[in-house]
């Protein structure tokens, strides 16, 4: 267990006991519906939670989408149970500081326009950490600003940059676009990696081929089963994904599409539920789950906000995508339930593999985040 002074002892279990008891309803697992050998636990209780990343010891770091005051957090769980022990807060104060990861025993944190780097992150944990800012150059528009970040196998920071509006062409290039940024290099510029991208928040690499794939949330106004959400795959850099001139890979848009050749373009490796807001995923590599799920993509899929009552909405569930040579051959449910008659009590947004094989699920809507296991 990390030592504080008796201080900042104090003040963090107080955070702790307000963060782990600060959603005042109850929740009602039962409400979910589980493919067959799946459980589901409460991990812990985070206002807001999206993006999660996992240390060295363990400790799991939580970003927040709040656009004023937003707060990273650190779940403690020295003794690797079922349960965080604490919730630390890590900084306060940000810009909706969405996205987390770490490496080599730093934190890195995106909001928005900046990226900041907590040096040796779980050694300063209840002490005071200015961070250094990595970059502060990225746009500061808000509509679809919020960072997912993860590092590559190439060792660059990947840093994805919204459309700054529903569907339009952006007036620079830097937005609908996924990015990559070498942290070590002098100038620190931000490069294209992949364009045509209206949205991701959601992105991981094959283990077996260190290609990456990505969620890729799809335009509104199109009609309810229009357009599909996107799981895109990137096995180069350069490629285009049709934003705003393609939805879905064969849609023409009705405004900016004339002209246009779907062909052009790279189509989504799997078209995933419409409006369903699919946002965080993750290559499964654990072994605590059967075969059928080992380097195989689960999503977690935020929920629809546009579809009409009379279509119901999609979304708010964890999905899987399996993947065989190289192509996704199936896309199926493993938990939903957190609709229930069309009215959300919870919203996924990420999914954290643990070192035990069990994985995470970030919920911003039940201010939870859920522990998934597997026993036969």
């Amino acid at each position: 267990m990390i030592k504080y002074s008796s201080f900042f002892a104090a003040t963090f279990l107080i955070i702790s006991a307000f963060q782990l008891s600060s959603n005042a309803q109850d929740i009602d697992l039962s409400k979910l519906t589980l493919k067959d050998g799946l459980s589901v636990e409460i991990y812990a209780r985070v206002k807001n939670p999206r993006q999660m990343t996992l240390g060295d010891d363990g400790t799991v770091y939580v970003g927040t989408r709040s656009k004023a005051g937003g707060r990273v957090f650190a779940l403690l769980n020295p003794d690797n149970n079922a349960k965080a022990d604490e919730v630390i807060e890590v900084d306060k104060g940000l810009k909706s500081p969405n996205g987390v990861t770490f490496r080599d025993g730093d934190l890195y944190v995106g909001a928005i326009s900046t990226i900041y780097r907590y040096n040796d992150v779980a050694a300063n944990l209840g002490k005071s950490n200015t961070p250094d800012i990595i970059t502060d150059k990225l746009p500061t528009k808000t509509h679809h600003g919020q960072k997912f970040i993860e590092f590559g196998p190439d060792g660059l920071l990947y840093i994805p940059v919204g459309a700054p509006c529903n569907i339009c062409e952006p007036e620079e290039d830097v937005f609908a676009s996924l990015h990559t940024l070498d942290i070590n290099s002098e100038d620190r510029q931000i490069k294209h990696f992949a364009k045509g991208i209206r949205n991701t928040v959601g992105f991981d690499w094959d283990p077996n081929t260190d290609e990456l794939w990505f969620t890729d949330n799809g335009g509104d106004g199109l009609g309810d089963e229009m357009p599909a959400e996107e799981l895109n795959h990137a096995p180069r850099a350069g490629l285009n994904f049709g934003y705003p001139y393609v939805h879905q890979g064969d849609y023409l848009d009705p405004t900016f599409g004339d002209g246009k050749d779907p062909a052009d373009f790279t189509p989504p490796a799997q078209k995933l539920a419409p409006h369903a807001a699919a946002l965080g995923m993750t290559f499964y590599t654990g072994g605590m789950f059967p075969a059928e799920y080992r380097n195989n993509i689960i999503i977690a899929e935020h929920g629809s906000w546009n579809r009409t009552d009379e279509a119901g909405h999609t979304g708010n569930r964890v999905t899987m995508v399996t993947l065989e040579n190289n192509k996704a051959v199936k896309y199926e449910t493993l938990i939903s339930g957190w609709l229930q008659n069309n009215k959300s009590w919870g919203q996924p947004t990420d999914i954290l593999q643990l070192e035990d094989g069990s994985f995470l699920v970030s919920d911003d809507e039940a201010n939870a985040i859920f522990r998934v296991t597997y026993k036969n």
